[in-house]
């Protein structure tokens, strides 16, 4: 945003125009709605620290001697805002990683207003990690690369010297990276890792980015990048600022004063006059994407240019209303369990269904070991699907393994299942493991919270008769099938890849005494009636979400 072409429509607003002033506050308001937010991390006080900073802007503009600074101005009044509020909050001290009352985490909003995908939204999602200070720079650094700033200005705001300001950047993003490490980490299956974040309630702070860094650095698993990692400033480049949220109210109104009272307090008629009498002008002035009305008040009504929201709708198998994203899943009614069939090695005659917990103390059977020939992933070794329409087809004979990354801190609600297409020969789900099912409690000090969310978050809800997962599960391939991930609503990822029969058993053998939630459960019987997953078929739809979740195999 160059500030040069809004030379003459600053110019108008300070002489008064109530018209250029609207054009200048719709204008403006993104960009300093992205420093706020990313210095802040979307915690509460944001709204309240760009409207500071806005009604400053409007209040001083008539001092601005050179329009040419106008972005230069804008910006340092906008950290001197956010420093402010960190010097006011120090006293009070809060907890920067929980979310306060209805605000929203700005590194979610970033991922899901921009769609980011792969390493650009592993960079935005380490933003979490950095500490306040790191992510008021960060705030600043992220609209340079982007070409929003430039390193002058950046240096202004933060009133250090061009050359402090670049040994600044360099140390932030050495920190920005070892965040981006921990994001790539946790979306993995070191078991090792799982171990260390059993007791981790899942809000990033300095003391368990410290303890995942000292992890990570001393792993093969998780310290071995399957992919080259792209530096942040190249996959920031050109990166659109996230729109201001629909509903955003922003009054610009002086104190509540106005023209009439600023008269009868015998204001002079200077720049604050005009102003005030604009403002409260009985007009409604519609610009680009918002609405300001008589009295200042500024309400976004659209986001231009802003890519649409995904999908919320859900296949007929995930329509069953769920609950609130604030109030806890119900317990599911428990149908009969199918019985095998009278020709017990007629494969499919047994689906995977609703089923209740087992004692966390009690150690599984012994797993059947079928044949292994070896699986082939056209994910490779491990694939990872975060995104709706992420597949893998595997094909062979031997164990799969398929890990749940459940997200309800980025979005709660319905949960559409993934789905097992084209498959080729058989099929069977023989294990669940991880140490827990995703439905098990995973804080000391939230009794709300398991792994498919909490009363703060919300919920990630199962369709109606849909089997509870585990963290861990293990299916047996004999052929070749294509699994793909049908995210719609509530956020999840699956992470895929070829195992053996050893560790299978090996982690389902992982109990309480080695600090797991409960032992795992067996379900292979080493025939034909061993269970087949829900939402499986032969066929190949255009939309796997459309796959039943009782197909016939």
């Amino acid at each position: 945003m160059d500030t040069r072409q809004w030379r003459d429509t600053i110019a108008a607003a300070q002489a008064g125009d109530r018209q250029a002033l609207d054009e200048l506050v719709e204008g403006w308001l993104p960009l300093v709605y992205n420093i706020v937010g990313r210095a802040l991390n979307g915690h509460a006080d944001v709204d309240d620290v760009v409207q500071e900073t806005m009604l400053r802007a409007v209040d001083n503009l008539g001092s601005l001697r050179d329009p040419d600074s106008f972005r230069s101005w804008l910006v340092a009044i906008a950290m001197r805002q956010v420093r402010d509020r960190a010097r006011r909050r120090s006293a009070q001290r809060l907890d920067e990683s929980v979310a306060q009352g209805d605000a929203a985490d700005f590194a979610e909003l970033t991922v899901l207003r921009l769609q980011l995908e792969g390493q650009r939204r592993e960079v935005a999602e380490a933003v979490r990690w950095l500490d306040a200070e790191d992510r008021q720079l960060l705030s600043l650094w992220w609209l340079e690369v982007a070409g929003e700033l430039t390193r002058r200005e950046l240096a202004a705001a933060v009133g250090i010297s061009r050359q402090h300001a670049a040994v600044r950047v360099q140390r932030m993003k050495e920190r920005l990276e070892t965040a981006r490490g921990i994001v790539r980490a946790l979306d993995g299956a070191c078991p090792g890792l799982r171990e260390l974040t059993a007791r981790w309630d899942g809000h990033p702070d300095s003391v368990w980015r410290k303890r995942l860094a000292r992890h990570i650095r001393g792993c093969g698993y998780c310290g071995d990048a399957r992919e080259s990692v792209v530096p942040a400033e190249r996959l920031l480049v050109g990166i659109a600022l996230v729109p201001v949220p629909v509903g955003f109210t922003l009054s610009l109104a002086f104190g509540g004063k106005t023209a009439v009272a600023a008269t009868a307090a015998g204001t002079s008629v200077g720049w604050s006059a005009k102003v005030l009498g604009a403002l409260t002008k009985p007009a409604v002035a519609v610009t680009a994407g918002a609405t300001i009305a008589a009295g200042g008040a500024y309400v976004v009504t659209q986001t231009p240019g802003a890519p649409p929201p995904r999908a919320a709708t859900v296949s007929t198998a995930a329509s069953t209303p769920g609950p609130s994203p604030s109030s806890a899943p119900p317990t599911p009614s428990v149908p009969p369990s199918p019985t095998p069939s009278a020709t017990p090695e007629l494969y499919g005659t047994v689906v995977d269904a609703v089923d209740r917990a087992p004692d966390p103390d009690t150690p599984p059977v012994a797993l059947p070991h079928r044949p292994e020939k070896g699986i082939t992933s056209s994910g490779g070794a491990h694939a990872t699907m975060n995104h709706r329409g992420d597949s893998v087809t595997l094909s062979g004979q031997g164990y799969v393994l398929v890990r749940w990354q459940i997200s309800p801190q980025y979005r709660a609600g319905n949960l559409v299942m993934p789905a097992w297409t084209g498959l080729k020969g058989k099929l069977f789900h023989v294990a669940s493991g991880g140490g827990r099912r995703m439905d098990d409690p995973v804080s000391s000090t939230d009794s709300s919270a398991t792994g498919m969310g909490s009363s703060a978050t919300g919920y990630a809800v199962l369709p109606a008769g849909t089997q509870q997962m585990w963290q861990n599960e293990y299916f047996y391939v004999d052929g070749s099938v294509t699994l793909t991930v049908n995210e719609r609503g509530a956020d999840y990822g699956l992470n895929v890849f070829p195992t053996t029969w050893d560790e299978v058993e090996e982690d389902v053998k992982q109990g309480p005494p080695q600090g797991a939630k409960r032992y795992g459960l067996v379900r292979d019987t080493g025939k034909d009636d061993t269970p087949v997953p829900q939402y499986v078929t032969r066929s190949t739809p255009a939309d796997p979400a459309t796959v039943p979740q009782r197909s016939r195999v």
